[in-house]
Parts: C-alpha cells; structure tokens; sequence
C-alpha cells in the first residue's frame, strides 16, 4: 500500500501493468458525492448559456474596456463640432464612475493610474464644461504631473490633442502617405506591419497631410498638464539613455528629415498618394465591412480623414462611417451610462459557446447549435482581402471577428470555428465538410517560417520596426504566438493529422523554444501566462505529444503552483509588465477555467488542484447558471489594452466542467470496480490496524 495513494488495477488488466490514476484516500468520500453536484452545474450552465442565444442562431456578448473609448468619443464630437450633449452627459457619468481614489484612471480593474487613460479622461471632462478648479479635476491633475503629464504620453494621445490643438504637430512623428505608394518588395511597406495598425495609418496618414485642427478657446488649453519647463523646452523622442548611433536614433533622424521635407512644397507623389490612401480606405469600408477594420481606432480615424478630405455629412460614406462607428455605443439604461466596446465579438462567441455546449454533452444535432453553425458556416469570407499580399494562398476563406469585416478575417478565430464546426452534426454533412477543409487548408498555409502562427498575417514580425517613432503602442507587429500557435496544433490533432508531419513538428520545436525556464507560456491574446500555458498544454496533449515529458511537467506544476487559497486560479494584466506577477491575481472564473483544463491535459483527472478547481466553479455558480467575474482576463495590446469578453465567465467554466465530468465517468468506466475496490482496500487497512 502506497502511503496515502492507492494503485488499483482492474482484473483483466493485472498482467499488463497498466496503473489506473492514482487517488487521494483524503478524497475518496467527497468524490463519492461530486459528479451529481458537476452535473447539476454543467445543466443550469447549459440552460444560462442556451438562454442568451440570439434568435438567429448566435451569441454575442459586450466587451468591457477602459474609459479612453468613452473619452476619444466626447473628443470627437468637439472636434466635428456637433456635440449630442445627452450622449455626452451620459459618457461623463462613465467616466467618473470609474475615476481612483488618487484622482486617475486605469485601464484594467486592479491597476494603478495610467498617464494616456488619465489625460483623454482630465481632457475629456474638461471639454464637456468641468473647470480645473474642481476637487475631482485637481486630484486628476496632481496624478497626470506624478506620471510626467502630457509629455509621457503615447504618440496616438498626442495626436488626439494636436487635432483639438492642445499639442503641437511638430511634436509629432510624421506619417507620409506616400507610404503607401512603397512596394511590397521595399523593407518598409505597408504589409509588413500588423493589419490593426495598418487600418490605423492610412488614415493617419491623411490626417497628418491636412492637419485639420480644430482651435479651443484659450480656456480649454492643457498648458496645466506639462510638467514646468516642458511645454515649450527643447524637445527630443530620443528615450532617456538611448544613443544617436543606434536603430531608434536612425528613425529619429530619418523623421527629422521628413520634419523639414513635409514643411516644403516639393512632394511630387503627394497627391497620388493621398488618392490611392483614399481609395483604399473606402474599398474597406462601402461593402463588406462594419467600419475599417471593424475597430474602434480605425473607424474612429477614417471619419476624421474623410472630413479631413472634404465629404459632407450626407455623403453616404461617410455617413455609414459615423452609423457604423456609433453602433459602437453600449446604451446602458439601468445605470444611466453609455460606454463604448472596441468591436464585436460574435465569430469568436459563437464559436466558443458552440464548443462549450458540445463538449459539456449537449446535444450535438440539437436544434439550437444547428442554427448556430449553419449561421457561422455563410459567414465564411470568400474574398482574398490583405492577408493575401503577405500568402499568395489560392483559396480565399477564413472567418473575422466580427459580424462583416470581409478583408479582415483572422487566423485564431478561424482555428476556434473549426473546433466548433467539427462537433456540430448538420443536415448537409457534405456542404460542412468542404468549408471545413477549405479553411483547414487556409490556416496551414499562414504558418510562418519559424513553426509559429500569427493572428493575421504571415511573418510580419521585423523587430526593428518597433522602433520607428509612431510604433509606441506596442504592436506595430503581428509576430507568432504560442497561444495561437497551440490552438492550431489543438485542431490538427481533433481533425486526425498526423503529428508526424512536418509543419506539426516545426509547431511543437516553437514551442518548445518559446517555453518559460519555469515551465509556463506568455498569452498574446489572453491575460497572461495562465492563458498561454492552458492552450499549450491542451494544443500538444491533442496532436498527441507524450505528456509525461518533464518540460510538459513542468508547466503542469506551474500551473498548480498558482492555485490560490480559494482553489481558484487568476492573473492580473500587470505580469505583462512586471513578470514577479506570472499567475497571480484574484481568482476569475475564465482563468481557473483555463488552469484547471492546463492540468487535465496532462492526465491524471484525479489531481486534487482539479477537484479543488472543479469545486471552486461548482460552488462560485450564480443561481441563474452562469458565473460573475470582474477583471479583464482579454488582451488586446500588452501593456496597452485589455479587455472583458462578456462571455468568457459563462463559456470556458462549461466547457473545462464538462470535459472533468466526461472524463472522471470514463476513468469510472475503465475500471468499473474502482469505488468498489476503494472502499474495499479501506475496510482490509481497518481490519488490519
């Protein structure tokens, strides 16, 4: 008898050496009793998520972001000049409602004040009639100036303020249209940076030209937002301790030159430049497309750059701009608020909630996911948009984040699709089949050259453009991930490919490469590495990789080695900055989700960090089926932006309690004397003592 653990071995299996997983004595009489209180759980969880399908078949839920949404909208307004002051009244009382103790804003619950989110917010109240005078304003002010004020902002601030002339162009990086007359073949092009920030700067590009500056009243100036000294002292981009003779002073140079260039009247290619920029802008937003890019940053961009270009409000364009932009809008009539999501999310929840109620054992050819994947399946975009230039692949497919962003559709949305289509039984099994090779065949062909997938693109990853002086937003790039990587290899291996195969070997090497000396992954799309080293473990126990190798291990024990007291798992979005943080946080329920299903990739379903998980979601369930969850566990930019997806709380507890119960009922099932035998080995251990 193994102290504490007991080994047993059904009959016929004695000869084979074949252990059952081992079981905690300590856990045996709360096992007896808990798959009927997971399967009550999986149920209401089933009839919650079930309960908010749309009626033609799809789910959606909100994104929660910070307050800078809120402000850039109250920003724009001024600078059209049309003020809905109802919208604005109720966009305040957003803002305020989350302002800090210490008189900034952050942009994730927990964090501490952050200099961009607190300067849109002081400016933004400013604007709508606040004075400076008032206690909320000068608790505001006092933080901005700790920070280091407007200098210490973003360049995408700066420019929001030099377009209500509060900050000075000259200050600014320039971004020349003529970028993007550039080939595909030149180093820098508009292809080699990622899709987001290229639907950013081709507008910006237009705005940089025209300048149109929209001049406040001298009492609506930030004079008091630069630290003394500042505001009119010798300027520099150059970062404390960088040098002249470096990669970042290189770029500074280089805009200096354009600095000069763009005050002189010699620009042969302006004006061509600026018609392709335009054409370009409106190819992506007239058909196909909620807004450019379907994004906030984008849309909020091209309305300012069509102005800028000179169509009138009752242009159709840019009319359906600002409907489109403005469909943003979350009209919150219980609070009397109104807040701004980035975009929707209803490829992704569709997806998602799909493969939650496939795997928690819902009927696979009911009514319900029918209709949804139907509706999923004719929103595949047969068009080959940007992602082409960068994989000349032959077949256009894929599927965006969005409701219609048909140039945009992206790699991870695509691979979480497909896990769902698979489980889903349709009338036309043959239609079904063909979209989801089609798309399989898609997705292989954007690997990029170092095994990895990206979101987007492929290979669009050359570090040093990073440091060109308007790239401080921090994802100029769209390089491979482990996450998205290790959903890949999730599909590869539930579609029947075999790990042998060479593309599937280069994914396994990235990953290996890009595993944490502790054993854990960062999350690009995630927050953090708690997300990142769930979909690695479930990504290579799928395509079949040995997961009693001791670099797997070793994640599995990082996993449980986060485990807080309450048995649940969270991480909060400051590990991206400070790495002391990996793992820690107040427990979520989409993280402990997440863990729990790390873990039990790795076998063993009896682990008691799975039980103690398992019973943290049972037991934290609202009475309605579904979960509450506070943080934001999205990741938009690291260290930029991040935000809640509405449907994670609900979504990723069902699924991972589903598969616990399907697997703990299989493990029963393979040794179907194991209570039996348990209980038996516990009377002989009595007897004997």
């Amino acid at each position: 008898m193994h102290s504490g653990r007991l080994f047993l071995k059904k009959e016929n299996e004695i000869g084979d050496n074949k252990k059952l997983p081992s079981v905690p004595l300590s856990l045996v009489e709360e096992t007896l009793n808990f798959p009927h209180k997971v399967e009550e759980t999986i149920k209401k969880a089933q009839r919650y998520l079930l309960s908010i399908q749309k009626e033609d078949g799809h789910w959606v839920g909100e994104l929660f972001v910070d307050v800078t949404l809120a402000c850039d909208s109250i920003h724009l307004m001024h600078w059209r000049g049309k003020i809905d002051y109802k919208k604005q009244k109720r966009l305040v009382k957003h803002i305020l409602d989350r302002q800090l103790p210490d008189g900034g804003w952050n942009i994730y619950p927990g964090g501490p004040s952050e200099v961009n989110a607190t300067v849109k917010a002081y400016f933004a109240l400013k604007l709508a009639g606040f004075s400076p005078d008032e206690p909320l304003m000068a608790k505001a002010r006092s933080t901005i100036l700790r920070l280091g004020g407007i200098p210490k902002c973003m360049t995408y601030t700066k420019l929001g303020l030099a377009l209500l002339g509060v900050y000075p162009w000259d200050r600014l990086p320039v971004i020349p249209p003529e970028i993007i007359l550039f080939p595909n073949w030149f180093p820098f092009n508009l292809y080699e940076i990622s899709a987001w920030s290229r639907t950013m700067l081709v507008p910006l590009s237009i705005i940089h030209h025209f300048k149109p500056t929209r001049v406040l009243p001298e009492k609506l100036q930030l004079h008091e937002l630069f630290p003394y000294g500042t505001e009119r002292g010798k300027f520099s981009w150059l970062k404390k301790g960088a040098k002249y003779l470096s990669k970042e002073g290189l770029f500074l140079a280089c805009d200096k030159f354009l600095q000069y260039w763009d005050k002189t009247s010699l620009k042969p290619f302006r004006k061509m430049a600026i018609e392709k920029a335009e054409k370009w802008i409106l190819e992506r937003i007239a058909v196909g497309s909620d807004g450019l890019g379907a994004i906030f940053p984008a849309m909020h961009y091209a309305i300012m750059a069509l102005i800028a270009l000179g169509y009138t409000e009752d242009n159709p364009i840019l009319k359906k701009a600002i409907a489109d932009f403005e469909a943003l809008e979350v009209d919150d009539q219980k609070n009397d608020d109104l807040r701004i999501q980035p975009c929707f999310s209803p490829l992704w929840d569709t997806a998602v909630s799909l493969v939650a109620l496939a795997e928690s054992g819902y009927e696979r050819n009911a009514p319900q996911l029918k209709k949804a994947a139907h509706w999923i399946i004719n929103r595949e975009i047969r068009i080959k948009g940007d992602w082409h230039v960068r994989n000349p692949h032959p077949e256009a497919s894929g599927w965006a984040f969005e409701y219609n962003n048909m140039y945009y559709p992206d790699v991870d949305d695509t691979l979480m699709v497909l896990l769902a289509l698979r489980l889903i039984d349709i009338d036309d099994k043959i239609k079904k089949e063909e979209v989801i090779q089609r798309a399989l065949r898609w997705v292989i062909s954007f690997q990029c050259k170092n095994g990895g997938w990206a979101a987007f693109d492929k290979n669009v990853y050359k570090k040093w453009l990073e440091d060109v002086p308007f790239a401080d937003h921090n994802a100029i790039l769209d390089p491979p991930c482990s996450d998205i990587t290790a959903r890949a290899l999730e599909l590869f291996g539930k579609m029947g490919i075999r790990r042998n195969e060479k593309f599937v070997q280069k994914a396994i090497r990235y990953l290996k490469e890009t595993q944490e000396s502790d054993g854990s992954w960062m999350g690009r799309w995630g927050v953090n590495y708690i997300y990142g080293t769930w979909q690695a473990l479930r990504g290579l126990q799928a395509i079949g990789e040995d997961m009693t190798q001791e670099w797997i291990l070793r994640a599995r024990d990082w996993l449980e080695s986060c485990q807080n007291e309450d048995g649940g798992w969270g991480e909060t979005p400051a590990s991206y900055d400070n790495p002391q943080l990996k793992g820690k946080g107040p427990s979520t329920a989409s993280q402990t989700a997440w863990a729990i299903s790390g873990i039990m990739a790795c076998g063993d379903i009896f682990r008691p960090s799975i039980a103690r998980g398992i019973k943290y979601l049972c037991e934290r369930q609202l009475s309605d089926g579904s979960w509450a969850e506070e943080f934001l566990t999205g990741t938009g930019f690291p260290g930029v932006f991040y935000l809640k997806y509405d449907m994670y709380r609900n979504a990723w507890p069902l699924l991972v309690i589903g598969e616990y119960y399907r697997q703990y009922q299989q493990a029963k099932e393979r040794s179907t004397y194991w209570v039996d035998a348990t209980l038996g080995c516990m009377e002989k251990r009595l007897s004997a003592v």
